[in-house]
């Protein structure tokens, strides 16, 4: 690609760093932007500034948003007293599409893997349990994936939310764990409407 000027080289080099993008793709990208109308590829630069200064995680749920608290927590029409708990804000994305789910989420940021050097203190776990405190709970539905490291993730946090339900006098919440519609090993975000429906409604407990 020697061919090429060397600000067509950066932004190919740049481009080709995404996910799913090989070095085909972004040539072609790049020769698109180049042609591109002037305000088209100064909107794209724009929103990816935007992006980056702007989208935070949710104080809340941990989702991604622009604003202090995200959508779905600062709907009014949500019901406050389920929390879905799933490992990224892709996963809580496909329950979403799916349409079946009214309550609030808890997104960990990851699952426990020990050979990875993951534990309890470096995904949000704790965070879990201190809104599972809130007398407002009476559901926390585990919807991590169902690979090794999401089933010893849901393992953790059940046990884990039976020990603070023990502690916590007359307290009665559910725990469930997401149904079988969702085949073993399979990743959330890749998972059809239909599937990830039959997995929320036929949720039984742990």
């Amino acid at each position: 690609m020697n061919y090429y000027p060397e600000s067509i080289l950066k932004l190919i080099k740049s481009l080709s760093t995404l996910p799913g993008i090989g070095r085909k793709t972004a040539e072609r990208l790049a020769l698109h932007i180049l042609h591109a109308p002037m305000h088209e590829a100064e909107a794209i630069a724009s929103d990816i500034i935007e992006l980056r200064q702007k989208v935070k995680l949710c104080s809340k749920c941990f989702a991604l948003t622009d604003t202090e608290h995200c959508k779905i927590c600062s709907n009014m029409n949500r019901d406050g007293s389920i929390i879905c708990v799933v490992e990224s804000p892709t996963d809580m994305a496909a329950i979403e599409k799916s349409g079946v789910f009214k309550g609030l989420y808890h997104i960990l940021g990851g699952a426990l893997s020990p050979m990875d050097g993951i534990g309890p203190d470096e995904i949000r776990i704790k965070e879990l349990f201190l809104r599972a405190r809130s007398n407002d709970i009476r559901e926390v539905i585990i919807a991590t994936g169902t690979d090794v490291e999401g089933e010893a993730t849901a393992s953790y946090i059940f046990d884990n939310l039976k020990i603070l339900l023990k502690n916590l006098k007359n307290r009665d919440m559910i725990i469930s764990r997401i149904a079988s519609g969702v085949p073993m090993g399979g990743d959330l975000q890749y998972v059809d409407q239909v599937t990830m429906q039959r997995a929320m409604e036929g949720r039984r407990g742990f």
